[in-house]
């Protein structure tokens, strides 16, 4: 299954007469923050064993009891993995871990990209595995902390179409459903990016409408309870809204992690023809939000950033 010719330079890993063998199962999760140690968990319950490692020991020591093994640095962690799994916070993150990691990875082993990066981040991302000789798979997740936990992920995949057998089992374990969007790096990357904009402009939108409601003197709860049952409800919008009036943001996607994204959305409106103006709008509430202390908090504490 792959290897080295005579000059050490590795040979394509995963060619077309090896991949029909390929049996996963030692997978390595780079990255445990609130998705990757939720995916963590279950891959190592659908039977991989799973090796560890996070920038921050803390949070990859918490889950030693649920996996195989925490790892003291992304290349003794990606050793021995069939599996590579990047959940970082963007694109620079990614692409420094794994220029430790990627000389380390075996031959054959893929490396499964994760993380919401943007279409031209995910093509810089697959050609630096390109210079290793890594296959590379395109595949963020919609979802948040209680759906990585649970194994319901929705996976958009762009990867190339003989590397999907060798992955299958990987997204059959942290997600309910896995769309495949094409056959290249930065397609998974595309849907993402068009469903988090829909998701945040939900959030923006709630935001707005509970801040509304206080400014007029009327409780914001009797706007949750009107659209309730109705054409416009939406249990996103009951469950941000209620987070919103209490005043309470435990992070399942972190404020930082939406400007982020809305940032990335903003780029690609622009680069499609699209107007980034409603994107642009909420980028800079969510920017406020985090300049008032609540980046690590819910996204939901950007309702804090419509009071005046």
């Amino acid at each position: 299954m792959g290897g080295r010719d005579g000059s050490g330079v590795r040979e394509p890993a995963l060619d077309e007469a090896t991949q029909e063998e390929f049996m996963a199962t030692t997978a390595a999760v780079l990255g445990t923050g609130i998705m990757g140690a939720g995916m963590a968990k279950n891959l190592a319950k659908a039977g991989f064993d799973v090796v560890v490692w996070n920038r921050s020991h803390d949070k990859a020591a918490a889950l030693a009891d649920s996996v195989s093994r925490v790892a003291g640095s992304p290349r003794e962690a990606v050793a021995d993995a069939d599996i590579v799994v990047t959940m970082l916070f963007d694109e620079d993150a990614v692409r420094d871990v794994m220029a430790e990691a990627l000389p380390a990875m075996k031959d054959a082993a893929v490396w499964v990209q994760s993380a919401t990066i943007g279409v031209e981040g995910a093509q810089r991302l697959a050609e630096q595995a390109r210079s290793a000789r890594v296959a590379f798979v395109d595949a963020p997740v919609v979802g948040t902390r209680q759906p990585a936990e649970e194994g319901t992920l929705t996976v958009m995949a762009g990867c190339a179409p003989e590397l999907r057998d060798a992955v299958a089992p990987v997204f059959d374990a942290v997600g309910a459903k896995t769309v495949w969007v094409g056959d290249e790096p930065g397609d998974g990357q595309r849907l993402k990016l068009v469903m988090n904009s829909w998701v945040l402009t939900l959030v923006g939108g709630t935001a707005q409408a509970i801040s509304l409601a206080r400014g007029l003197g009327i409780d914001p709860q009797l706007f949750l309870d009107s659209i309730a049952g109705g054409g416009t409800d939406s249990p996103y919008a009951q469950l941000k809204g209620k987070a919103m009036i209490a005043g309470e943001f435990p992070p399942a996607f972190p404020l930082a992690g939406a400007a982020k994204d809305a940032g990335l959305i903003a780029d690609a409106l622009r680069a499609a023809g699209v107007s980034p103006v409603l994107m642009d709008a909420l980028r800079d509430r969510f920017e406020a939000g985090i300049a008032a202390g609540h980046g690590d908090e819910d996204m939901a504490s950007v309702a804090e950033a419509f009071k005046q």
